[in-house]
């Protein structure tokens, strides 16, 4: 062999040669259990930093102190013991967003639950899941309407794109039935929906995926769970996950709603991590920073300035109240939050009031402003019906002798009350909904049984569409219900009542 030859090889060789010198900070596992770790030597952690504990176990560092470092698992801690080595990533805590996670049900990381039947996820992007909300320069008013489709929120307590409006109850009084129905109602429109499941049964989450898939509603959906069977850190990130995944909507110059289903849920799962990390407890053993935890996720909800695109992302948070205790320390938290609440009664769903929503109490502090004007003309009476009527309901129950006036408002409430109770998933539209107000509101059912008035309001629907179809397309194209369409619909209403009552001649 000659020396020229291996002198050639070498200089071609150590040209080709990179550093491919890879550093990381790496600790040591003192202490795991309960889904927690208490790492040593990770210096250069940064908070909310993913961090490799090897087994395909993922943690995020939230205790950053002198010699330790606190992580909370994003998966079992079966097979992580004392001693192990841990890495660090260098990456921030993010997740999955894109186009390709609608229909899909995925996990707070973005990764496919629903694998088996639709396979993996393969176009999508990443993104942090804590960022910090836009700015009061960055946003605008909120002033479009985000319908539901339930007569009782889309007339009184109305919801605007951008908007967070609490929705909060005692359990089974059908919370996550309103949030069903307002997703539901956004087939064939132009916004996407995110609904995050915190701490819920497998078999409940299960039920609601075939629900939407059923009505349709899948496809511009993502779910995003985190089951009761899932560690905290899950339950924990679940929520910012599913905000990313609007957010991204959002700064795309789309619009998106992002349900929590609920918070409460949500801040048990923090309390258990932040006690496990030894963190100070505060009131009701929460942490001291709970309140903060809720803000930032609350605030990221917002309608983007036309500069960045008019985006817009919808927030409808729930929260669990015991026995109707609204003074309880989560739900004032996020009462003071949110924009609004819309308030489930457990008396009105025995009653047989379904949506059981108590006027009186719930509140929408900014969504009249995305109100058409003809649900405004026909809406603005129907609060002021129902206060009347609840306030004179407990003289009725006496069998005291009423007056006219008393009867008249006895009996105009009683039939409202009728008027909004409405099926789950059918969702109204929203000149339907005005017709029916408008006969509601107007005194032009009073001449029409208590008992009859959920049968009369679809077919006095139909009626309206079917002799008038000119007024129906004037009412959607111009939102305004002018004198001379009032006289039309009244007339209207007038006409339908004579045909109803010869046929039904007992009534």
């Amino acid at each position: 062999m000659r020396p020229e030859e291996v002198r050639s090889v070498l200089r071609d060789r150590l040209a080709e040669y990179r550093d491919e010198l890879e550093l990381t900070s790496t600790g040591i596992v003192l202490q795991v259990g309960d889904g927690i770790a208490q790492v040593y030597g990770l210096s250069e952690a940064m908070a909310s930093e993913l961090i490799d504990f090897g087994h395909g176990v993922l943690g995020i560092a939230l205790n950053l102190e002198e010699d330790t470092v606190g992580c909370v698992l994003l998966g079992p801690d079966d097979e992580i013991s004392e001693g192990d080595e841990v890495h660090t990533t260098g990456r921030i805590a993010e997740t999955r967003v894109g186009e390709s996670l609608f229909g899909r049900v995925v996990n707070p990381l973005g990764e496919p639950l629903d694998a088996e039947e639709k396979g993996e996820i393969e176009d999508y992007e990443t993104a942090p899941i804590e960022v910090i909300a836009p700015g009061v320069v960055a946003r605008q008013p909120v002033h479009e309407p985000l319908r539901t489709g339930i007569k009782a929120i889309d007339s009184a307590i109305p919801i605007g794109r951008g908007q967070r409006e609490l929705i909060i109850g005692d359990r089974q009084t059908g919370k996550t039935q309103i949030a069903v129905d307002t997703i539901v109602n956004q087939r064939g429109g132009d916004v996407k929906c995110i609904y995050v499941a915190i701490g819920q049964k497998l078999s409940t989450l299960r039920r609601l995926v075939a629900t939407l898939e059923q009505e349709g509603a899948m496809e511009y959906t993502c779910v995003v769970g985190a089951t009761a069977a899932d560690p905290a850190a899950l339950q924990y990130v679940a929520p910012y996950a599913g905000c990313a995944i609007g957010e991204w909507v959002r700064d795309n110059g789309g619009h998106a709603l992002v349900v929590y289903d609920d918070l409460s849920k949500h801040a048990k799962a923090y309390r258990q991590m932040s006690l496990l990390l030894r963190r100070p407890p505060g009131r009701e053993a929460y942490p001291g920073d709970i309140f903060n935890l809720h803000s930032r996720l609350l605030e990221r909800a917002a309608k983007l300035s036309d500069e960045l695109g008019a985006g817009s992302l919808t927030a409808l948070p729930i929260v669990e109240t015991q026995e109707g205790d609204f003074s309880a320390y989560i739900p004032t938290n996020v009462v003071s939050i949110t924009d609004g609440q819309i308030y489930l009664e457990p008396r009105l769903f025995h009653e047989g009031q379904r949506p059981a929503i108590n006027i009186g109490m719930s509140v929408s502090r900014v969504g009249s402003d995305a109100q058409s004007t003809m649900v405004k003309q026909v809406g603005s009476r129907l609060k002021l019906d129902l206060a009347n009527y609840r306030e004179y309901e407990a003289f009725a129950q006496f069998g005291a002798d009423l007056d006219e006036e008393t009867r008249k408002i006895l009996a105009q409430g009683q039939r409202m009350v009728e008027v909004l109770k409405q099926p789950p998933l059918s969702p109204m539209d929203e000149v339907d909904q005005v017709i029916i107000l408008f006969a509601g509101t107007r005194g032009h059912l009073l001449d029409i049984p208590v008992a009859d008035v959920t049968e009369v309001e679809p077919l006095l629907i139909d009626y309206v569409h079917e002799k008038a179809p000119e007024l129906v397309s004037a009412l959607r194209e111009t939102q305004e219900l002018s004198e001379e369409n009032e006289e039309k619909l009244a007339e209207l209403i007038d006409r339908f009542k004579s045909e109803w009552r010869l046929q039904h001649p007992g009534e």
